[in-house]
């Protein structure tokens, strides 16, 4: 526990400190689920800004150097059993178990890391809600102010641009860059990358909404139309109507899919995968066929003879095998949690990122089949997909 804290108070006397999260309430009553730190600068003078996360509100506060450490005195381990430190140079990780045993894990960092000493008002504003979009998509009114029952969506598309554009970052592109949104939907999320990313980013970004539902497609794209003559950077955006199997790409340097259902999160990574896209960004959804193939072969154990457990089982080794099937073609993969997105259980982020590194095909192959040998699964609608007519694998 001193070591932790130790850390703490390196991290924060040599100015690396990026972040801190508190999780895991003592309590399973607590209205309070997590509590955000960051580095701010206020007035020129360098604070750290808590962010106490509730059920239904978010409150922040600002604290000096030693107040900060007075904080998280008190707040671990009487209110929080984890913690989660990130500086520039490595993470931290403090684990509290009910008994009150401490685990203490640290693991140096790779990437390059910098403090972002921006504001959480600041932040939430990373895309405009006076462009003319916004207002035809319904998000806000004439005036460009967030309609009251849209405030959570709101909310929801600044965080997902957040994370999209935290994984970008890690990526080498060209000068222009070529993203497809598989199952864009309203197109929400659409525009809010489309926004910043040409807002932020020194390239030109061409972007293509993949929605199968006419209307849809035909609303938004007359949106994009109406708003030519005020925001002009919407040249580069359109809408077209298409399944994801059947969409015909001419590029793809990104691929984003988020919640496409039943088995259209594999025919997403597979359209990704045979266009070499640079960057796979998915939120997995479903796992309906695993589940099917478990049930149909009858083997069962401690964990998936259970129903509820049998539905997490599934989800489990759907997304774990889709992540090994990147990983065969030559993709580096990160599975994260998002749920500052959305409150569900559909809160896992998977990323793939394209790397030249050598593979080991067959050992990561042996691993796929030994999954799905172990839970009697005859086939994973992606790994099959993989070989369909397609020689390179």
């Amino acid at each position: 526990m001193e070591k932790f804290f130790e850390k703490l108070d390196l991290a924060i006397k040599n100015d690396i400190l990026v972040k801190m999260t508190m999780s895991k309430p003592v309590s399973k009553n607590s209205e309070l689920r997590n509590i955000y730190v960051k580095p701010i600068l206020l007035k020129n003078n360098k604070m750290y800004q808590f962010t106490y996360r509730y059920e239904r509100r978010d409150e922040t506060k600002n604290f000096d150097a030693t107040q900060t450490i007075e904080q998280v005195r008190s707040l671990v381990p009487e209110v929080f059993q984890n913690v989660s430190l990130f500086t520039i140079t490595e993470d931290v990780t403090l684990l509290v178990s009910k008994k009150g045993k401490p685990t203490l894990m640290c693991k140096k960092v790779q990437e390059n890391r910098e403090q972002d000493f921006s504001h959480d008002h600041e932040k939430q504003r990373l895309i405009d809600p006076t462009n003319p979009w916004w207002h035809l998509l319904g998000l806000t009114t004439r005036d460009g102010k967030v309609t009251a029952d849209m405030q959570h969506k709101y909310k929801q598309i600044c965080k997902y641009v957040e994370i999209v554009d935290g994984v970008m970052r890690q990526t080498k592109f060209d000068d222009e860059i070529h993203i497809a949104d598989m199952g864009a939907g309203k197109g929400y999320l659409t525009f809010a990358l489309y926004e910043y990313l040409t807002t932020h980013y020194d390239k030109k970004i061409v972007m293509e909404g993949v929605e199968i539902r006419k209307d849809l497609v035909l609303k938004i794209n007359d949106i994009i139309e109406k708003c030519k003559d005020a925001r002009p950077c919407v040249s580069t955006i359109h809408f077209v109507q298409n399944s994801i199997d059947e969409y015909k790409p001419s590029n793809i340097d990104v691929l984003i899919a988020l919640h496409a259902c039943d088995t259209a999160t594999d025919d997403a990574i597979l359209k990704g995968i045979r266009n070499n896209a640079k960057l796979i960004i998915c939120a997995p959804c479903c796992h309906k066929q695993i589940r099917h193939e478990m049930e149909k072969s009858g083997k069962t154990d401690a964990i998936t003879k259970y129903g509820i457990f049998l539905e997490r089982q599934a989800v489990m080794i759907t997304d774990t095998i889709r992540a090994l099937v990147l990983e065969y073609c030559g993709y580096k993969t990160q599975v994260m949690e998002f749920i500052e997105i959305d409150n569900t259980p559909k809160n896992v982020l998977l990323v793939g990122r394209k790397t030249d590194k050598p593979v080991d095909k067959e050992a990561i192959a042996k691993q796929i089949k030994a999954l799905m040998e172990q839970y009697g699964i005859e086939e994973h609608y992606l790994w099959k997909n993989l070989w369909k007519n397609c020689r390179t694998y």
